[in-house]
């Protein structure tokens, strides 16, 4: 909050001899001033092609995927820099299920030709038949693979940085509203996606305002940038008489989900059970027998689609599915946890060096941690995380009327 003018005034002396200062403070900005920005990019702008909704999609992806890829830019201090190969690695997501039905995304193109990213890369992965849904940060993918998807995100680098970064602007302004800055070009190798190697294609500059918009109203932003997607699409369809079936555009651009998967959780689980170590449940500290488990999205899935491995943890199955269910635990009952879940991260993953590079893949790409941190750090990241998704999406809280480490009376309320 910033004090914009402190001034003491002899005049509103009250008869009691008290003297009034009057202080102005300024609010920081809650994103809402961004949203007529957003507006004009997607529903006023002039359009030659669908690259700005690309751009604008693809960090507004970045925004509900991988929030902790974002890092304050150094030299404008109210603006985050991203990595360009994340945004590229979404672009590439988004585009390759579109290319692939021959939907246009310019006028007099049903195909690859014409589009200045789909080159030798693209059009590799559009060969193979890459489920889109692969292309997110933490995976892993065999040495062919690999060199498709790099070359794909090197080519959807540099069409954003020539084209919708440098046209979209602000109202009445020649000013740039993205910011790239490259670095040299290095030939980028690995088979692993994670953020360290798509730092390698530079950054991307966002305004803070326009992130925080995205982060907060994402939720209200994606499907204004579908429909409007999907309107021009079917408008350069219908100048070249190519037929789009109702419906076909939108199914198209859904963005998938990962699939909801908790099996090597449940290994895990299984090998501490049947090692002299004893399973825990997560929420109630008790003894946790395999006739009762149940893995348990700390954040619950529907509120947030996330299968990543520190999301996941041993839980009482009556806990889960008659307490717990599709609420976020409160601030009472996750620190009341905190020591349990950083426990079953040691036991469960940090114990074998696959899944320990497993986990601190994905948590580096979704929870505000610097370098890989310690587990301490870890949790408070998952807090945050908790708490954000409390503010920002009401979504229903799990909470106790006494907290206690058996947890013996558990109540729910809904906010």
């Amino acid at each position: 909050m910033e004090v914009l003018k402190v001034q003491a005034s002899n005049d509103l002396q009250g008869r009691d001899g008290v003297s009034w200062t009057g202080v102005a403070l300024r609010m920081p900005d809650d994103g809402t001033g961004a949203l007529p920005l957003v507006r004009g990019i997607v529903l006023g702008d002039e359009k030659s092609s669908t690259y700005k909704l690309g751009l604008l999609r693809a960090v507004a992806r970045v925004a509900e995927q991988s929030p902790a890829a974002a890092l304050p830019a150094p030299d404008q201090p109210d603006a985050v820099e991203l990595p360009l190969g994340l945004v590229a690695l979404y672009w590439v997501r988004m585009y390759l299920p579109l290319v692939r039905l021959g939907l246009p995304q310019l006028p007099k193109n049903s195909g690859p030709d014409r589009l200045g990213f789909a080159k030798a890369g693209f059009r590799r992965l559009l060969a193979d038949a890459t489920d889109p849904a692969e292309l997110r940060v933490g995976a892993v993918f065999d040495p062919d693979r690999a060199t498709a998807i790099l070359a794909a995100v090197n080519e959807a680098a540099s069409t954003i940085a020539a084209m919708p970064a440098n046209f979209t602007r602000f109202p009445n302004s020649d000013q740039r509203v993205f910011e790239v800055a490259r670095q040299r070009r290095t030939k980028a190798t690995g088979m692993e996606l994670d953020l360290t190697r798509l730092q390698a294609w530079g950054t991307l500059v966002v305004p803070g305002h326009l992130w925080r918009a995205l982060s907060r109203f994402g939720a209200w932003i994606e499907p204004m940038l579908v429909a409007e997607w999907s309107r021009l699409m079917r408008t350069y369809a219908e100048r070249m008489s190519l037929p789009v079936p109702p419906g076909m555009a939108e199914a198209a651009l859904e963005w998938r989900e990962p699939v909801r998967s908790t099996s090597i959780a449940r290994l895990a689980a299984e090998r501490i059970s049947r090692s002299d170590r004893q399973l825990e449940c997560i929420w109630t500290g008790q003894k946790l027998p395999l006739t009762r488990l149940d893995i348990d999205h700390c954040l619950p899935w529907a509120a947030w689609p996330c299968s990543d491995l520190w999301n996941l943890g041993p839980c009482d199955r009556k806990v889960n599915q008659h307490q717990k269910r599709d609420r976020l635990p409160s601030a009472a009952i996750f620190a009341d946890s905190r020591d349990r879940i950083i426990s079953w991260w040691e036991e469960a993953y940090l114990t074998d060096d696959a899944l320990s590079a497993r986990f601190e893949r994905e948590v580096s790409a979704a929870l505000p941690v610097a370098g890989h941190g310690n587990l301490g750090d870890i949790y408070s990241a998952l807090d945050w995380r908790r708490l954000r998704l409390l503010q920002d999406q009401r979504v229903p809280e799990w909470t106790l009327s006494a907290t206690s480490s058996n947890m013996n009376f558990i109540t729910l309320r809904q906010l």
